[in-house]
Parts: C-alpha cells; structure tokens; sequence
C-alpha cells in the first residue's frame, strides 16, 4: 500500500489530464501538465495558510479528468447495484473526499521535488469506448511506467483506474473494502469511510 500511495503522488503531480471532447485519450493527458505543476509550484499557494486554496485549484483540475463516480461503482462491485441512486451519489462524494485526503494531502507534502521528475508519453491502446494510455515517470531511480485506464463517456476520455507496475489503484480499494462490506456491509463500509476521512482531516 506504501508503494502505490507514493507512486500515485507522482503521477498526479505530472499527467492528470484536462479532456476536452474532440482529442484523442493520449492527447487528453498532456495539456494540464503546465496548470497542475503550476500550481503545486507556485510561491502564493505555498504553506499551510494556502491550503485550502491550493487544494481546491487542484481538486478542480482533476476532477476535469477523472470519474470519481466510475471509480466508486467498481471499487464497490455488486454492492453499487443493491444501493439507491441517493446512496450511489453520497458514496461517490464520500469516495471522492477519501482519494482527496489521502493522495492530495500527501502529495502536497512532495511538493519540493515537483522539478525533479518528468513524463514520457510511450503510446495508447484504445478499444472502443475503453483505452489504456502508458507514459513513463523519469527522474527517479528508475524510470516508472504508469497506465491510464480510461473510457469515454458523454463524449469525453476520463480516467476511472491507474495500474503502476502491476497495482491498480481500484483494484486496491476493492481488496480493502472487501472484508469490511462482508462483515459490516455497505452502512459499515460508510462509517469506516467517514472515520478515515475525519481522522486525515484532523492532521
């Protein structure tokens, strides 16, 4: 878990895309380069008095690209076809919180390194409506290949999975959530959804 939490920082940094409707899945992924580095580098969003300021700039731009809500009908499963329309919409926004606190919080936290690292854009698969879009993260020990697991929905490529050496990021959740929704079921996998959030917000 240590491992993904760290590489994903890293790939949110450097290729979270802006879609716009007419491009292709890998042309989706390289615009936003300049806005989100902007961002994470610029001297008025520094510290923690522009935190929440900083934040909200960086939650607006990925969520231009990536379906928060596919991603929570897939970490759920068959659970999100026994939930109602309400309860899908309240754990999209749950889900969304969570990734939120998890990866920005942290990711801020690597934001002296922003100038080190550098993306590659390596070539796209696209099959349909589905497309796998690879780069390659350089300035590391190693170079890191990353794959966007993305769809097209409403006439626009997002991204809804991140597969880093094997780990998917929904993949993981699910593996997380599993045990939880067979011993505490969907009300319990809430609560300990909000108590995680409450307790990273608190820091």
């Amino acid at each position: 878990m240590n491992k993904i939490l760290v590489y994903f920082l890293v790939v949110l940094l450097w290729a979270v895309p802006v879609f716009a409707a007419d491009e292709g899945p890998m042309e989706t992924l390289q615009p936003v380069l300049t806005e989100l580095t902007g961002i994470l580098l610029d001297k008025n969003l520094k510290g923690d008095v522009h935190r929440q300021e900083r934040r909200a700039k960086i939650m607006q731009e990925v969520q231009k690209g990536f379906d928060f809500r596919e991603m929570s009908k897939r970490v759920l499963g068959r659970t999100w076809r026994s939930i109602s329309p309400q309860q899908r919409d309240d754990f999209t926004k749950l889900m969304t919180s969570l990734l939120e606190n998890v990866y920005i919080g942290k990711f801020e936290a690597y934001e002296e390194h922003a100038e080190k690292y550098g993306v590659r854009y390596i070539g796209e698969l696209v099959k349909g409506r589905r497309a796998q879009v690879t780069t390659e993260v350089a300035g590391g020990d190693k170079d890191l290949p990353v794959h966007y697991i993305m769809q097209r929905k409403d006439g626009a490529w997002k991204v809804y999975d991140i597969n880093i050496e094997g780990m998917s990021l929904i993949r993981n959740y699910q593996e997380q959530f599993k045990s939880i929704l067979r011993t505490e079921k969907y009300d319990g996998l809430v609560a300990t959804i909000k108590k995680k959030i409450a307790e990273l917000e608190g820091n």
